[in-house]
Formats: C-alpha cells, sequence, structure tokens
C-alpha cells in the first residue's frame, strides 16, 4: 500500500511538474507583454476602458504586439519601409555606442531567423575541460576570418551549454578533427543536459560509451 502510494504521488509529481511549470511561464510571458504594451495604448482606443468594473482582457498586450509586428514587417516588404529603415540604420550609425549594440543584435536575430544557417543543428562530443572528460556541444558555426587564420581551414565555433540550464555555457573554437559527431538530434542533447544525463546512452558513438561506468549504458531503453 505504501509503495503504490509512494508510486501514484510520484507519477503525479512528473505530470503536474511540467504541465505547472509551462502555464507559469505562459501566464508571466503574457502578463509581462501586457504590462508592457497596455499603458502605450491610448485611453480612448483601450477597449478595457469600456468594460464595466475593472474588468481586464488577458492577452490583449500580446494580441497587439502580434498585429504591430505585422504591420512593421508588411512595411519593410515594400521600397517605402525599406528606405525608411536604411534612413533610421544611416542615423543609428553615427552614434558610437548604439551602434555597436544595435549592429550586434541585428545580425543575431537574422542568424536566428534565417533558415540559411546551419548553427544549432549537430551535437558532438569534445574533451572538456581535461582529456578523458566529455561535454555535449553545438556546432555553431564554421570559423572564419581570424579564427581561421589562427587555428586552420576547419576550425569550428563550439557552444557548450551549462547543466541544467542550456541557455548559458562558453563559445570554443577547433578544429573539426577534435570532435566526435554524435547521432542525436538538438531536442535530444537538450534533454540530455537538463536532465543531468538521466538518459540513455545508445547514441553515443561506441569509442566514448565503452568508457562510460557500466551503470550508465546498462538501461538503454531508460526514460529520461
Amino acid at each position: 500500500m505504501f509503495r503504490w502510494l509512494r508510486n501514484s504521488f510520484l507519477t503525479g509529481i512528473a505530470i503536474a511538474t511540467p504541465l505547472g511549470v509551462t502555464l507559469f511561464l505562459i501566464i508571466s510571458f503574457v502578463g509581462f507583454v501586457d504590462n508592457v504594451v497596455k499603458p502605450l495604448i491610448p485611453a480612448r482606443y483601450n477597449p478595457e476602458n469600456y468594460l464595466p468594473g475593472d474588468y481586464t482582457i488577458p492577452g490583449l498586450g500580446v494580441v497587439i504586439a502580434v498585429v504591430l509586428l505585422t504591420m512593421v514587417g508588411a512595411l519593410a516588404a515594400n521600397l517605402f519601409g525599406r528606405t525608411l529603415i536604411s534612413v533610421g540604420e544611416r542615423l543609428v550609425d553615427g552614434v558610437p555606442l548604439v551602434r555597436h549594440v544595435y549592429g550586434a543584435l541585428k545580425q543575431i536575430v537574422e542568424t536566428v531567423f534565417s533558415g540559411k544557417t546551419n548553427s544549432f543543428k549537430e551535437v558532438v562530443l569534445i574533451e572538456y575541460p581535461m582529456k578523458g572528460l566529455y561535454v555535449v556541444a553545438f556546432v555553431s558555426a564554421e570559423g572564419r576570418g581570424a579564427m581561421q587564420e589562427v587555428i586552420g581551414d576547419d576550425v569550428i565555433g563550439l557552444f557548450v551549454p551549462t547543466t541544467p540550464n542550456p541557455t548559458s555555457g562558453f563559445l570554443l573554437y577547433t578544429p573539426r578533427a577534435n570532435t566526435i559527431h554524435v547521432d542525436m538530434s538538438v531536442e535530444e542533447a537538450a534533454k540530455l543536459i537538463i536532465s543531468f544525463g538521466m538518459v540513455t546512452a545508445d547514441k553515443l558513438p561506441k569509442t566514448v560509451r565503452d568508457n562510460l561506468p557500466p551503470d550508465v549504458t546498462a538501461a538503454p531503453n531508460a526514460a529520461p
């Protein structure tokens, strides 16, 4: 009876935790956008001012933000919009500090939303921070410019995420020959990192698996 209660409780936690965290993140995001966008709406155009009492419309700021961003994108697609953006960028280029921040952010956003890049589409292993220790890394870009001149023609940029938060990590450059390809998707690698490595190791290269402790590879069908 005690074992059944314990298993039921743990199963409930396993089901409720991801749902609860996801719901919390959605509510937090919607609330943040509403708090930023709603104060910018003129009072006479804010539909909440015409509702009885203190009623509010959850997600109103998100809807308005989506509409405005869509309008900006449509404006930028025509000749007038491109000319206006070009003039604005020339003005920004005249401000010493702002131009560097704007240029870097623009390049990052264009890289993320462009479908012409192979960034974060390959998972590899490297020996880091010392020989005999392997870490999961994502190939972020091919090395160019100064990196290519110093390290070699086959240099690549690697993002080594931290556990359990894969949004932070280290940027490393190394010849591709120092990496070991892993037959694993980016999503699977992210689960590996977030779960502290509590996932199956059946997709790791045999040369790496042979050096892992027996308890890591004993259950190839284990779920994260």
